[in-house]
C-alpha cells in the first residue's frame, strides 16, 4: 500500500462550508476521500488534454433507429475503429429509440475524434463521451 502523506490546506470558511455540503450530499466519509477524487479527476482530465496517452472512455449515444440509414452508418464507423472499440451495449429504449454505450480504449485524441464523428452523425439525438483513464497516473 502506498505511503500516505499528510498536508494542510488553507481556504475561506465559506468555501469550505460549501465543499462540506457537497461531500455530505455525495456520501463521502471524510474530506480526504473527496479531495483524492478531485485530484484523480484532474489527473484524468490532464491525461485527456495531452491527447497522446493511452486511455479509455465510454461513448453514450441515443438515436432513432428509424432514421434513414443511421444504424448502418454508425455500425460502419464502428467497424472502421475496431482497434479502439472494446465492447458495445445496445439497448432498445422504446419502439423508436436506441441507447448505445461504446467502450473505448486508445490514444485520447483518437477516441475524441471517433466520439465527435459518431455524435455528429445525422440522426443521433444525443451523444456524450465520458472520459476515464487506464489508471497509470493514479497509482
Amino acid at each position: 500500500m502506498p505511503q500516505l502523506v499528510r498536508f494542510g490546506v488553507s481556504m475561506e470558511g465559506e468555501l469550505l462550508d460549501s465543499f462540506d455540503k457537497i461531500i455530505a450530499r455525495k456520501g463521502y466519509a471524510n474530506r480526504s476521500e473527496a479531495i483524492r477524487d478531485l485530484i484523480r479527476e484532474s489527473l484524468v482530465e490532464e491525461e485527456w488534454q495531452t491527447g497522446r496517452e493511452k486511455t479509455c472512455g465510454a461513448l453514450c449515444l441515443v438515436y432513432d433507429h428509424h432514421s434513414h440509414d443511421l444504424s448502418h452508418k454508425l455500425m460502419h464507423a464502428q467497424h472502421e475503429a475496431i482497434s479502439e472499440i472494446i465492447s458495445t451495449l445496445h439497448v432498445h429504449l422504446d419502439h423508436d429509440n436506441c441507447f448505445e454505450i461504446i467502450v473505448l480504449r486508445g490514444e485520447a485524441r483518437d477516441l475524441q475524434a471517433l466520439a465527435d464523428r459518431l455524435i455528429s452523425t445525422r440522426g443521433v439525438k444525443y451523444g456524450r463521451l465520458m472520459v476515464a483513464t487506464s489508471g497509470t497516473q493514479l497509482r
